[in-house]
């Protein structure tokens, strides 16, 4: 028996989010999620520098290349893996970037409502 395929916000099939930078809880490119998970890195994210600047300001700074994690350090324009509570402060922050909704993870949705996540919908992506 196959294991059920990941589903995103809106129940359908969990699309990629990147393998360019490489994203994703397991690094497998998707917002996939399990237990172990505890930042619930669901949210398929498009960088801008305004989020960057304002990610690295709340002490998690995903700009910087780390090479010793295999790190390049993301741009504006890279898609990312967010965890959901670090993107709902940046919506309360006024800082949010836009948002793949196919490739976020439905786990996404216990913690940053489906009306908030569409108001940053990507219209070319879902």
């Amino acid at each position: 028996m196959t294991p059920d395929p990941s589903l995103n916000v809106h129940g359908e099939t969990l699309l990629p989010c990147s393998l360019d930078p490489v994203t994703g809880f397991f690094r497998n490119g998707a917002c996939d999620t399990c237990a172990a998970d505890r930042g619930s890195h669901t949210v398929c994210a498009v960088m801008t520098d305004e989020f960057l600047a304002f990610s690295k300001y709340v002490g998690n700074d995903l700009s910087t290349p780390r090479p010793e994690y295999n790190f390049p350090g993301l741009k504006a324009g890279d898609h990312w893996c967010l965890c959901a509570g670090r993107f709902l402060q940046a919506h309360e922050d006024g800082v949010a970037p836009q948002v793949n909704l196919a490739a976020t993870h439905r786990a996404a949705l216990e913690i940053v409502p489906l009306e908030i996540l569409e108001l940053y919908a990507t219209r070319a992506l879902g």
